[in-house]
């Protein structure tokens, strides 16, 4: 296989798991201002998804109003013998299948149809899930067109190599940007007073613990507390909870995985709480039972609807990636956060099982959430600005991104815990900003090549063409990369310097001045501070120098580089890291 043309490298295949309607309101996206109109919401690009496939006939994907392909268009479309309603359209240009197991593209999991929509679904009113989150669901970049590679099987099961080969057809294909990936309310039901509460596993085994054998309790008419691991489902636990006559439950989180709950369809009132407050429940109980003076525990679930505007959103969800980058540690990982927690978008059929239902919506959680709105935000730059590079799209997102929760605090993670650049890279992503940042990093391919050629790689294999890291590029650390952020480590006696180019992209006459925010422990020296422009496009070349202040003790340090004009602040994360002396320091010399 090594011979053959083409080769790069070989290693075992893996198998991988697939981990709105107000989102747009939350990142400032409205009908009469801003980025929507402004890149007519996204008109004229091609956002291609790489996922379970998707259900054509939603109507989120209806192609009213929608303009035929745009002529760079190469795609197809790969539903065989398919009604017109099942079939593609101006809204959804075309659907392949990479999944040898499948015939065709269809949405046989609700993966990918959720986040296609999320990503350019059209606008849909009276969305909502079984009564909560009313509204207009509608995706990022609602008049993109979609093209949709079905790479993962019905049980979300994604091999590489069917991954890879869908990567590479949407690039062929010509797209912009790529997204990888009972009663009816009892889900939202109350327990409408104060009930008896009772927890099965103080005195009882395993199982009682997790409310899957209650043979032994006392639930009936009681709010039941019940542990919660992944081996036994949770609408399971409260189907063995209604069978022993209890009537609600509280599901306390896995202490080593407390992940977003999402909404099911439960049979009978039920909340989810953290480990740390079902601890403090547990106490309560035991406390009330071993005192004869005190009264009997008891809870009540009131459902509040759904709630909108928190003071403290965003946070970092527990199951958001985290830095360091180890391939790469240069740059700085994660770039931005985006929406991904109980994100309403389309579904292929009803949760309840009513396959009749074709206007069906669900609520779920994930990076694969928070990626679609990422590409249906870069769809909408793309429109509005049809002559910046991707480099210079993911640039303006990265310096114009919001720092703060909507009180003015400093973002959190989920337990309100302050998060730190490893957590949030640049901030949450704020589209109108975006799309007027002042100034870009921008990059070439001829960089990337760079680049590569300073990892050691194959390049010639990987760009398809004859290349001379030696003759004709040199080779670019990946700290120097222009990349709108810093990743670096510093020992006491070496002082880093580095080398940035911002693009000018606001208004031809402008002026901009340097400031360092947030850290302690460093001195930085930025030459030139302050810089001019005099046309649109205009290219400035600066350096920035980082020198260790030596009685700062601790190991890391953060914060930012900012360039404040009257109309705009390009901001730039740092994150630092001090060397252990005597250590080799992995970086710029």
């Amino acid at each position: 296989m090594e011979s053959k043309p083409g080769f790069v490298s070989t290693w075992p295949e893996r198998t991988l798991q697939l981990h709105t309607t107000h989102t747009p309101d939350f990142l400032g996206l409205h009908h009469n201002s801003g980025l929507w109109p402004r890149s007519n919401y996204g008109r004229g690009t091609i956002i291609g998804v790489i996922d379970t496939g998707v259900s054509p006939d939603h109507p989120s994907f209806s192609d009213e109003g929608m303009p035929p392909p745009p002529a760079k268009w190469k795609g197809r479309c790969e539903f065989i013998n398919a009604s017109s309603s099942m079939s593609c359209n101006n809204k959804l240009i075309g659907a392949r299948n990479f999944v040898p197991t499948a015939s065709q593209p269809f949405d046989d999991n609700g993966h990918g149809t959720h986040t296609s929509s999320t990503a350019a679904g059209a606008s849909v009113r009276g969305a909502s899930f079984y009564g909560q989150v009313n509204g207009t669901a509608a995706g990022m970049a609602p008049r993109a067109h979609l093209a949709v590679y079905k790479v993962c099987s019905a049980t979300g099961d994604c091999k590489e190599s069917d991954v890879l080969a869908g990567m590479d057809a949407a690039v062929a294909d010509g797209v912009d940007g790529e997204s990888y990936f009972q009663p009816k309310n009892s889900v939202f039901s109350s327990s409408p007073t104060l009930l008896p509460l009772v927890y099965p596993g103080i005195n009882g085994s395993a199982a009682s613990a997790v409310c899957r054998n209650l043979s032994k309790h006392d639930v009936k008419g009681k709010v039941v507390l019940c542990d919660n691991y992944d081996y036994f489902g949770v609408v399971e636990q409260g189907q063995a909870v209604k069978d022993a006559g209890g009537a609600a439950m509280i599901l306390v989180s896995n202490p080593s995985k407390e992940d977003v709950p999402e909404p099911e369809l439960h049979v009978l009132p039920a909340s989810y709480i953290s480990f740390a407050d079902g601890e403090l429940v547990k106490s309560y109980i035991n406390s009330s039972i071993s005192s004869p003076l005190s009264s009997p525990p008891t809870a009540k679930i009131t459902f509040q609807g759904t709630v909108l505007g928190l003071p403290y959103a965003p946070q970092v969800a527990v199951f958001s990636s985290r830095g360091p980058n180890s391939a790469s540690p240069g740059i700085l990982k994660p770039d931005i956060l985006g929406p991904g927690v109980l994100v309403l978008a389309a579904w292929p059929t009803s949760k309840d099982g009513n396959n009749k239902t074709k206007s069906t919506f669900n609520v779920i959680s994930g990076t694969s959430m928070s990626c679609p709105h990422l590409a249906g935000i870069a769809a909408l730059l793309k429109s509005s600005h049809p002559d910046w590079s991707p480099a210079a799209i993911k640039s303006a997102i990265m310096t114009t991104a919001d720092r703060t929760s909507l009180a003015g605090g400093r973002i959190t993670d989920q337990h309100f815990v302050e998060a730190d650049l490893f957590a949030t890279g640049s901030g949450q992503v704020n589209p109108n900003k975006a799309n007027d940042p002042g100034l870009v990093y921008d990059l070439q391919p001829d960089d990337y090549i760079s680049y590569l050629c300073g990892l050691g790689y194959n390049v010639e294999a990987i760009v398809q063409r004859k290349v001379s890291c030696e003759k004709n590029y040199s080779s670019t650390a990946e700290a120097e990369l222009n990349y709108p952020s810093f990743s670096i480590t510093l020992s006491s006696d070496n002082p880093q310097s580095y080398t940035r180019t911002v693009t000018n992209v606001g208004a031809a006459k402008s002026g901009y001045k340097c400031e360092i925010l947030g850290l302690q422990g460093v001195d930085v020296k930025v030459t030139p501070c302050e810089i001019g422009f005099t046309e649109v496009n205009q290219k400035v070349r600066f350096s920035v120098m980082f020198r260790r202040r030596g009685k700062y003790s601790r190991p890391s340090d953060q914060g930012y580089l900012r360039w404040v004009s009257s109309d705009h602040n390009v901001t730039s994360p740092i994150a630092v890291k001090f060397a252990i002396e005597g250590h080799q320091i992995i970086g710029k010399d």
